[in-house]
């Protein structure tokens, strides 16, 4: 079991403002928000401890609200106070491992709590740590005393991983003296500390313009583009169904949905601009569970999984290929339909229709098919972006 423990009970003088920087909006949501997401939604977090003060219960609770985050911990005087609270808070039902890690430190990456927690199966206690690129000085005040040899030097970060009996016993042994980050006490108590590579956008927010330089960097949007092709015979029937629309036919298109090829190509390409697969992927032929369902179910899906992956639909354009039936007279249903499962404009989507000029299987009436383009716009995660 691994519990991440978030720091939000400092006070942040520096930073200014009306609240305490980790309520400070970012994108529409406070930071202590994104952080504590961040973990939540980590495959290998299983519980999430915020750490807040005692005066921000209210805007805390309104902060982290739905949040799937245990009940938080009010923090002490210090930093180390307010960890050593967490940690023995968790003695009832004690994880096998905890990492902590500031509020502060919004961007936060997946990969980056999956690197602490893979080190984590070989040693009891490891840093997120980058290289220092600058010249060192010590000095006394007035006067430079020496230089620093940078290449055993490291700019640590958070979230810092521990075997929690380790760090509840050293947080309990060091009780009286003031350490800058969990790593110390560790380090205080005996504990040899392991590193791996942090990350440089992983800073710790201190200052108003800290926050301003990085809003830029979340502000970007990348489109992509997928492609969708299908294919469906003709068989016996009275109607076809494109675009979840019901169209007249003297025969039906074979299929163990309903054969709706438009929407399944669309489905394809939605799919395919952010990078999840393929219809039969998700809604296999083989199972019968999806025997004769509307199509509209798997292009809602496929929808779905854009808006989690921080995307949205932009525009999309169907191409049927068929000799009959005619589509024209439908097509204002089938571009309404799409729009409403999509939720998006219909003047973003476009359906048009063309024949083989009696050429191939479409020429000879066996059957149609159609193929599809999705334009999405996405907020990249972190971890698709590299420095």
């Amino acid at each position: 079991m691994c519990v991440a423990i978030v720091l939000g009970g400092g006070r942040g003088n520096r930073f200014g403002g009306k609240v305490p920087k980790q309520y400070s909006d970012f994108h529409g949501e406070p930071l202590i928000r994104k952080v504590v997401k961040a973990f939540t939604t980590h495959p290998d977090i299983d519980a999430v401890l915020p750490v807040i003060h005692l005066e921000d219960k209210e805007v805390a609770f309104k902060a982290l609200e739905n949040l799937d985050a245990l009940e938080p911990v009010i923090g002490g005087e210090e930093r180390q106070h307010s960890v050593k609270n967490a940690l023995e808070s968790l003695t009832a039902t004690p994880p096998h491992n905890v990492l902590i890690h500031d509020a502060a430190r919004p961007f936060i990456s997946s990969s980056l709590i999956s690197r602490v927690i893979h080190s984590l199966e070989t040693e009891k206690a490891v840093v997120p740590g980058l290289p220092v690129t600058d010249t060192i000085k010590s000095h006394n005040g007035k006067r430079i005393i020496s230089t620093l040899k940078r290449d055993r030097l490291l700019h640590a970060q958070t979230p810092q991983g521990f075997r929690y009996k380790n760090i509840l016993s050293a947080h309990r042994n060091v009780q009286g003296d003031a350490y800058t980050d969990d790593a110390a006490v560790a380090e205080a108590s005996g504990l040899k500390v392991a590193f791996v590579n942090g990350e440089k956008k992983n800073i710790k927010i201190t200052n108003p313009e800290d926050l301003d330089s990085n809003k830029n960097k979340s502000d970007i949007i990348e489109y992509r583009v997928g492609n969708g092709f299908d294919v469906h015979r003709f068989g016996d029937g009275n109607h076809v169904v494109l675009c979840g629309i019901k169209i007249p036919h003297n025969y039906s298109l074979i299929g163990h949905s309903d054969a709706d090829a438009a929407m399944h190509a669309l489905t394809d390409a939605i799919l395919g601009a952010i990078g999840k697969g393929d219809i039969g992927y998700y809604f296999p032929p083989s199972a019968q569970k999806w025997k004769n369902v509307s199509s509209k179910v798997f292009l809602k899906y496929a929808a779905d999984l854009v808006k989690k992956s921080r995307g949205k639909v932009t525009h999309v354009d169907i191409t049927i290929v068929c000799q009959q039936p005619k589509i024209r007279p439908h097509r204002e249903a089938m571009v309404n339909n799409i729009a409403n499962i999509l939720q998006i404009n219909a003047s973003r989507v476009n359906i048009k229709a063309t024949t083989t000029e009696t050429l191939g299987f479409t020429g000879r009436n066996e059957g149609l098919m159609a193929q599809a383009t999705a334009t999405i716009a996405m907020r990249p995660n972190d971890d698709d972006l590299t420095d």
